[in-house]
């Protein structure tokens, strides 16, 4: 039996049909805080240009992918379905966007570093590899 997703008692498609008004009480109080501005400094045009591409993509109307640099924007219930593309630092990662990332970021899914695997030490690399033997 699969279990099914419920964010604060709303379902997967209750919450597609929120407003951004009714679901503020639901979010954390960072995300609260900023949506509040959302007027004046949240909203920027880079915001304003990305939720307008959503829109398209939404309707079938955008060409290729939905890429973004904007790794703190706060995902919203409009946004559901989507297949996003955020840059890292070094590289654009997809994900789907799911019921349970609303009140998210973008960025927290978009991992900026990777796990550290050193190899072995190079000839010259310090004094001691001068005694190590050479295959």
């Amino acid at each position: 039996m699969v279990r099914e997703f419920k964010f604060k008692g709303y379902s997967g498609e209750q919450i597609q049909k929120l407003s951004i008004e009714t679901l503020m009480p639901l979010l954390n109080s960072r995300q609260r805080r900023s949506l509040d501005k959302r007027l004046s400094t949240y909203m920027n045009d880079e915001k304003r240009k990305f939720r307008e591409d959503l829109k398209l993509a939404r309707d079938g109307k955008l060409k290729g992918q939905l890429k973004t640099h904007l790794r703190d924007m706060i995902i919203l219930p409009d946004m559901i379905g989507l297949t996003v593309l955020v840059h890292n630092g070094k590289e654009f990662v997809s994900y789907v966007i799911k019921p349970e990332m609303v009140g998210h970021y973008l960025g927290e899914y978009a991992i900026t570093n990777k796990r550290v695997q050193h190899g072995a030490p190079g000839v010259g690399s310090s004094r001691s590899s001068l005694y190590v033997p050479l295959k």
